[in-house]
């Protein structure tokens, strides 16, 4: 196989991808009319990780951030959130943490997340 038709290969499978992600949401919204099951609304965060105290830190596995913004009603909010998620969770690829000491919290940004 040589350059060129490898290349139409990449763009008929591309337009193959393309298909199917059509067809998928096409069978979706069908199995939402037939069985009643819906998709779950997008979560709406109460607390605003940008409005909390961050510092950086060097860990064993990298470069992470701690807060112990305690006094932030932004901080107790989000430790409320952590507490209902077992002390871990994972919002717009970062993901929250709690130290055993309950009252620190670690995040990190998930391999492979952009934002």
């Amino acid at each position: 196989m040589n350059d060129e038709d490898f290349k139409i290969f990449l763009g008929d499978f591309v337009d193959m991808l393309t298909e199917l992600e059509a067809c998928i949401a096409k069978m979706r919204g069908q199995i939402v009319k037939l069985v009643g099951v819906e998709e779950k609304p997008k979560r709406e965060w109460s607390w605003n990780p940008d409005k909390i105290k961050w510092e950086k830190v060097q860990g064993s596995k990298g470069e992470f951030e701690r807060s112990v913004d305690v006094d932030n009603p932004e901080f107790k909010t989000m430790l409320k959130d952590l507490a209902e998620h077992n002390g871990k969770l994972t919002r717009n690829g970062v993901f929250y943490w709690v130290y055993r000491n309950g009252s620190t919290v670690g995040r990190k940004r998930r391999r492979g997340s952009t934002k």
